[in-house]
């Protein structure tokens, strides 16, 4: 069945939902734009701050109509305490959408952080700014995790862009149980999870935050980990939705922040680390990517980007600086290859700039 056709009578099957206050969800101004991708079904249903509990027997109807519908697709469907949006038309703030009526105005705050089952220590990995290489370090440091022994698994956060499958090389959508959980690719000795995998092609993923967020929270909590010692969660450039959304949810161990030495990232690197204290989240460290050029062929060094101004950055905002990454042709090319440098030259002077990262947060009294 075409995309469209299956948005649409997934649509009219919600017209046999009701909704809190009266009307039923096919025409509630809350529900927005239903998506179709190759392996899921996925919308959000916006309500008002509090009524995400009144509205949870709702989400759970919905989630029964996909499943009768489309049994072989993955049904993501998310409540959101934001202020409903509808068929891109925004609400009026003064006047409460249908099935709101009567609730306080106040925001009752995000619930508690709930751990992962299975998981030891999660950490993040993220940059200010995109083109600082974060996802090609993200991979690395979790390579160079797994090569001391410890347990190690990646989640693809980045929901936008995502870019595991081909760092990682990997083909074909994950596997999934009987009971609607995923078993996430294995390559490399470590453990993925990337919606990457259930897109076709060129296919875009143009969805809303809270879409965005509630599919990175079932690709998380609803993946089945086994036991790990650590998760290293690669998040999206910015200080967006992902980013806030994953932090109040989990308890996380740790961030680690990547930048390129050169001061309009930094200016943006400090702008995460900024985000991660206000969400009281420690900092593990900074990594400085591209540090310095070493030519192939006559073998002299530029600093393109600069060189050393994550390591004086560090200091500054009070974080360990975890080492520098050269700017090299064979990082590149293992990227692109899907056998990252840590897997292809394990004993390269490149696998062991990640090895020392690793160390160093490792090393961090947050994991003792």
């Amino acid at each position: 069945m075409a995309d469209k056709a299956l948005a649409d009578e997934v649509r009219a099957a919600l017209a046999g939902i009701s909704i809190p206050g009266g009307g039923m969800l096919d025409t509630y101004q809350g529900l927005s734009e239903i998506i179709v991708t190759e392996n899921a079904v996925a919308f959000a249903i916006a309500v008002q701050p509090g009524m995400e509990a009144a509205f949870g027997p709702v989400r759970d109807a919905a989630v029964q109509k996909i499943n009768e519908i489309a049994p072989a697709k993955k049904a993501l469907v998310s409540l959101t305490g934001d202020r409903p949006q509808g068929q891109g038309q925004s609400a009026d703030a003064s006047t409460p959408p249908p099935g709101a009526g009567g609730m306080p105005g106040r925001n009752p705050g995000p619930p508690p952080k709930e751990a992962v089952k299975g998981i030891r220590h999660i950490i993040t990995v993220a940059s200010g700014k995109g083109g600082v290489g974060k996802s090609t370090t993200a991979v690395n440091l979790a390579l160079a995790l797994a090569a001391t022994g410890k347990r190690v698994g990646i989640l693809d956060a980045d929901i936008y862009g995502p870019s595991l499958p081909k760092l990682m090389g990997i083909e074909g959508k994950p596997a999934m149980r009987e009971d609607g959980i995923f078993q996430p690719h294995e390559a490399h000795g470590l453990k993925i999870m990337s919606i990457g995998s259930m897109l076709e092609g060129d296919q875009a993923v143009v969805w809303r935050g809270p879409m965005a967020t509630s599919a990175l929270r079932q690709l998380l909590r609803e993946t089945d980990w086994g036991e790990l010692d650590i998760l290293v969660v690669d998040l999206p450039p910015g200080t967006g939705d992902v980013h806030i959304s994953i932090c109040q949810q989990v308890p996380l161990t740790g961030a680690v922040v990547v930048s390129t030495p050169q001061d309009l990232a930094l200016i943006d690197a400090r702008k995460a680390v900024d985000m991660f204290a206000r969400l009281q989240i420690p900092i593990l460290g900074l990594i400085e990517n591209m540090s310095t050029f070493v030519c192939p062929h006559c073998g002299e060094t530029t600093d393109i980007f600069g060189h050393g101004g994550a390591e004086r950055t560090a200091p500054e905002i009070g974080a360990p600086f975890l080492g520098a990454v050269p700017l090299h042709m064979d990082i590149r090319l293992t990227s692109d290859a899907g056998t990252p440098v840590m897997v292809s030259a394990p004993d390269g002077p490149h696998a062991e700039a990640y090895r020392h990262i690793a160390s160093g947060v490792l090393a961090h009294p947050a994991f003792t």
